[in-house]
């Protein structure tokens, strides 16, 4: 039977844009840790730091093995198992006759695609019992966006995610209101895995609770924030989906 190599990816950026990095974690076939690695982009978004950490991972996996990657952007793993088809066919340009952001690192992760078994499995970031490989990878990709500095290592030195506390109940009423609001919003990212195998509009605003985008990064009350899809998110986002 042929080995299958289980693998997580991410990105981060201390400001969208802000300092960013990028970073992964591959496991073996039981998911145990084998070896890591991460690297710094300069100022940037969250959305570059997200698709470098695929590309540097892809480049640096048998593309003879099947791959698992695990990811808590959906808009990396839409940009590539969803919206491409559609952005080839319309000459690299969105459905509003944008051009496609990010298009280069998203060209060149085509490549790197092609003929490879890759299964893309959206995990959440930050929970409580959340993935342990997502965890690892979010912090390596956060300690490069913040320190500017290339690191690697092997599973006798990993990063140590920071610890993860549940959220406080809020009161009924409270939950409610925000629940009802949010959903307009809010939006939340889907889960589910997506093999290799799109309209948001231009207005913004700003939120009136904190939500989460469906690349799967969260946004602060007060935050610029775009439709994307039939959610509410980072305008970048609502960029790249219209």
């Amino acid at each position: 039977m042929v080995e299958r190599v289980i693998a997580a990816c991410d990105g981060a950026a201390k400001g969208n844009p802000g300092p960013a990095g990028w970073a992964f974690v591959v496991a073996d076939g039981n998911g145990a840790p084998q070896r890591w690695e991460a690297g710094p982009l300069g100022r940037n978004t969250n959305n570059v730091g997200e698709l470098t950490a695929l590309q540097r991972l892809l480049e640096a996996t048998d593309p003879a093995l099947p791959l698992e990657v695990r990811l808590d952007s959906t808009y990396t793993r839409d940009a590539v198992t969803k919206w491409l088809h559609g952005w080839k066919r319309n000459g690299w340009k969105t459905a509003a006759g944008k051009p496609v952001a990010n298009q280069e690192l998203i060209q060149r992760i085509d490549a790197l695609l092609t003929d490879r078994d890759v299964a893309f499995v959206y995990v959440p970031a930050h929970q409580v019992d959340g993935d342990p490989l997502n965890a690892i990878a979010d912090k390596a990709a956060s300690d490069a966006a913040r320190t500017q500095q290339a690191a690697a290592g092997t599973a006798a030195d990993l990063p140590v995610p920071d610890p993860v506390t549940a959220p406080a109940p809020r009161a009924r009423r409270a939950a409610a209101t925000s629940g009802s609001t949010s959903g307009g919003a809010g939006g939340g990212a889907g889960g589910g895995a997506a093999r290799r195998s799109s309209g948001g509009g231009g207005r913004t605003l700003a939120a009136k609770f904190p939500g989460r985008c469906p690349c799967g990064r969260s946004y602060g009350k007060g935050e610029t924030i775009g439709k994307v899809g039939s959610s509410w998110g980072h305008p970048e986002c609502a960029a790249a989906h219209a």
